[in-house]
């Protein structure tokens, strides 16, 4: 499956997998390949998922997004400041724009739609002295996806859950890919 992107550097590269263990660990060795600057390693099911303070992330086959951005910031890690939440709008902005649905962020890294959790970040950045080695941005939407387990279906939810339609997956990762390539300019990001 290859999404096709409006973005100049922002998942113009997509390495695709159907089923992966974690978007974040397979982004890690690409780093050491040289992969280049915006790849997105994307898929459809991830069996071993991950959030922060090491919880899992669970999400049901072909119907989420799960992914993993590779950026190689120019810029000042300062400017990283607040990263995991100017990156939380620009998914809530892209569903606003996209289905006019209002949804809420629980800071720092939480998507949150009528009080339940529906999406999360996960940012790692590797320095080396003052200097940014890479970022890895991982992100896990729930988007059509209906069956939550292991004591989380009070706690989790997807938009089509809430809402009882199918949503396009393509359509919100290149909303948000358009918003977060245009967040990075104007952040002299990338």
């Amino acid at each position: 499956m290859e999404y096709f992107f409006d973005t100049k550097i922002i998942a113009r590269k997509q390495i695709y997998f159907k089923e992966l263990e974690s978007t974040q660990n397979e982004a890690k060795k690409l780093i050491e390949k040289n992969i280049e600057n915006g790849t997105i390693v994307i898929t459809d099911y991830q069996t071993k998922g991950k959030g922060t303070h090491d919880r899992k992330w669970y999400s049901e086959k072909d119907k989420n997004l799960t992914f993993t951005i590779i950026l190689y910031p120019k810029c000042d890690i300062k400017q990283l400041e607040n990263l995991t939440l100017d990156i939380a709008k620009c998914i809530i902005n892209a569903i606003k724009k996209l289905y006019d649905l209002e949804l809420e962020i629980k800071f720092p890294n939480d998507i949150i739609l009528k009080g339940k959790k529906m999406g999360g970040i996960l940012t790692q950045v590797a320095t080396k002295g003052e200097k940014i080695r890479y970022l890895l941005i991982g992100i896990g939407i729930n988007i059509n996806g209906e069956n939550f387990n292991n004591g989380i279906e009070d706690i989790a939810t997807s938009l089509k859950k809430e809402f009882k339609i199918n949503f396009s997956r393509e359509d919100i990762l290149n909303q948000f890919c358009i918003n977060f390539e245009k967040y990075c300019y104007e952040k002299n990001i990338i």
